[in-house]
């Protein structure tokens, strides 16, 4: 190589080096809290049995909790703006968190959730991806002391890892990211070879972008960094496309206050509070790859709550600038047929609309004011709570439809001893008679000012019926009236009533007010927040509208 060329090389690795971004001073000022708050939680007497960790609120002490102690102390170590850069405090701590996890390790490897797993390989691909992570910045800061004193833990889960298996589609990719950092710090081919045959099963993502567990507050963050370290820790890169579709997805699941649809999931986030913060890592990673503008805005957003020092020391490329934003959709009407959801987002309100069983059929947001739900039920036989069962489009808008049958039984012919172990099994052969039936349709539709609600059922007559809008416990009521079953219910007997939060909400009605059985049997149980009641009897033809002020 001529000197010239050597001058070039160095002019263009200092070039792409001025073009690197400096970590944000926030970040740091608020990992340096969070390593201070956890400095004093941390118990080190070595006498005391959770040496290394803390307890959570119920006494219980986890081994996640110390990985995420080792990963928060070389991370603080390593970063150059950090009250504790080369602090060999930070190293102190790691040793006692590295202590912890080898005396809660099982001889297999594996280690437990004390709330719910045990001798789990998932739950110790969790804790991995924070050992791993705290090793790669142990190496980067020169910390060998701490490298060392997490290395047995690394070791025998690593053999774990290579045989266990999981419970849930996202603790697949857990397990691979886990492998992933594995191999990255110490290159194993076993690593690779079991991460191909997770990666056979294909990754477990549908035709709307969303992934099989519908958690957008909790899983689909999960996956998403799971497969994004898959892909960049083990030569993965094809991995980086279903992360595509899931943030892609995503930006039709956003509600003008930027919290994120969670009604949609099959987890326990459902109806959760949740947002992007989560999503950080691949929004900026992929934002700067693919120079999408769309996901920057995001990443931007969400980078105060959501960004790392951590992510940041470990894949430099994050400081990179970001592209140039470009806005986020916030005037649509949009049908995802896999999710069988709709979703409306005009301006400052928006609405959600499942025809995917959820008795919850319709949720609508404006600012900071939340309906959490529209549902309906009636007292018949104790089974007529509405969940859709089919569904169909309409102009500008979707029909929902269910039939319920109540039969009653004759006697056994021939004639049969009936005991108590078998009641239930012979009523299949009971004769039924004096069937009783219900049809219930809800019609959904998008109107010039919002969005109207036709409720309609018809069949057996004379039974009492509540159609129930449900609010979150900070927005402030008009028009309505305590209803008798109390617990922050409300009857809306006529007229309309305006629900209102952070001096935005929505105007609803015409209420209707023929009794006042609003916890019908049947009926799910009133959630928490408050409800208001709208209350007949079939056959029942109510329609409801909702109007954002």
């Amino acid at each position: 190589m001529t000197e010239i060329t050597r001058r070039e090389m160095a002019a263009a690795m200092l070039a792409a080096q001025a073009r690197l971004e400096p970590m944000p001073a926030v970040l740091i000022k608020k990992h340096d809290a969070q390593v201070e708050t956890y400095l004093k939680r941390q118990i080190t007497d070595p006498r005391n049995a959770g040496f290394g960790g803390f307890p959570d609120e119920f006494g219980l002490y986890h081994a996640g909790t110390a990985s995420g102690l080792a990963h928060a102390f070389l991370a603080a170590f390593a970063c150059e703006g950090s009250r504790f850069h080369k602090d060999k405090l930070m190293v102190q701590r790691t040793d006692a968190a590295a202590e912890f996890l080898k005396k809660r390790q099982h001889e297999d490897g594996t280690i437990d959730l004390l709330t719910t797993n045990f001798h789990s390989t998932p739950d110790l691909g969790f804790v991995m991806h924070n050992v791993t992570a705290a090793v790669e910045l142990a190496r980067l800061a020169g910390a060998r002391e701490a490298e060392a004193a997490l290395a047995p833990f690394m070791r025998k889960g690593k053999e774990a890892l290579l045989v266990g298996g999981v419970h849930t589609p996202n603790h697949r990719w857990v397990v691979c990211e886990a492998l992933a950092g594995l191999h990255y710090l110490d290159p194993d081919e076993r690593c690779l070879r079991r991460i191909d045959q997770w990666l056979a099963e294909g990754i477990d993502i549908d035709g709307d972008g969303q992934y099989s567990e519908r958690s957008t507050g909790v899983y689909n963050p999960v996956t998403n960094q799971a497969l994004l370290v898959t892909a960049l820790r083990a030569g993965k890169r094809e991995l980086l496309d279903p992360v595509r579709r899931n943030l892609e997805s995503m930006l039709w699941l956003l509600h003008p206050d930027g919290e994120v649809v969670t009604e949609i999931s099959t987890r326990q986030d459902q109806y959760a509070r949740a947002t992007m913060d989560r999503y950080w890592f691949p929004l900026r990673y992929l934002a700067i790859l693919d120079g999408n503008g769309q996901w920057a805005a995001l990443a931007r957003q969400t980078e105060e709550r959501g960004g790392s020092v951590s992510e940041y020391l470990r894949y430099p490329e994050l400081r990179r600038p970001l592209p140039a934003e470009q806005p986020l959709p916030e005037n649509y009407h949009r049908l995802m047929n896999v999710l069988k959801i709709a979703r409306i987002r005009r301006g400052a309100w928006d609405a959600t609309v499942q025809m995917n069983g959820n008795s919850r059929f319709l949720t609508l947001r404006c600012g900071s004011c939340a309906i959490e739900g529209v549902r309906f039920a009636s007292a018949f036989f104790g089974k007529g709570q509405f969940r859709p069962g089919a569904w169909a489009p309409v102009a500008g808008g979707y029909r929902m439809t269910q039939s319920l049958e109540g039969p009653y039984y004759q006697p056994l012919d021939p004639p049969e001893r009936v005991t108590v172990e078998n009641h239930a099994v012979l009523r299949a052969r009971r004769r039924q008679s004096e069937v009783q039936r219900m049809d219930y349709e809800a019609t959904v539709t998008e109107t010039e000012r919002g969005v109207q609600v036709r409720i309609r059922a018809t069949g057996t007559a004379g039974v009492p019926l509540a159609v129930e809008v449900v609010l979150r416990e900070n927005v402030e009521l008009r028009g309505v009236e305590a209803a008798p079953a109390g617990e922050k219910s409300f009857l809306l007997k006529n007229g309309f009533a305006e629900a209102r939060a952070g001096g935005r909400g929505f105007r609803f009605g015409p209420g209707l007010g023929l009794h006042a059985y609003t916890q019908v049997r049947g009926a799910e149980p009133k959630p928490p927040g408050q409800s208001v009641y709208i209350c007949g009897f079939t056959p029942f033809d109510h329609t409801l509208e909702f109007t954002p002020v």
